[in-house]
């Protein structure tokens, strides 16, 4: 990746919920097939709800965000760990949001990508 440093994808906001862990797993796949050297790590957001954190963890996800109860998260991120899925409390700050670029051609969007890693000091 022309990035040169690790770079997370998370998912948006509650799309553990509406769209699953299914769905987040064929992207995650779509992504390191269509880019095979690039380095990155995953977050699938499931909100505060335990049933798709739960269903994140049981499909391999790579890493669960939860924002639900503390009681809930301590049992779900030790469900996590047996599982080897990396598990948040917190929703990551997006470094760069891509949402407003959904129908942007790859130029524009790759154009973006690299603005972005120039002004955070990474091309």
């Amino acid at each position: 990746m022309r990035a040169g440093r690790p770079v997370i994808l998370a998912s948006a906001a509650d799309a553990g919920i509406y769209a699953g862990p299914g769905w987040f797993a064929a992207l995650v796949a779509a992504a390191r097939e269509a880019a095979p050297g690039a380095r990155f790590s995953v977050l699938l957001d499931c909100g505060d709800r335990p049933g798709a954190a739960l269903a994140a963890i049981r499909a391999q996800i790579e890493g669960v965000v939860f924002t639900g109860r503390t009681d809930v998260a301590r049992r779900l991120a030790d469900i996590a760990r047996q599982h080897g899925v990396r598990f948040v409390t917190e929703r990551p700050t997006a470094g760069l949001d891509l949402c407003d670029d959904f129908f942007a051609s790859e130029v524009e969007s790759e154009q973006r990508c690299a603005d972005f890693f120039a002004r955070t000091g990474s091309a």
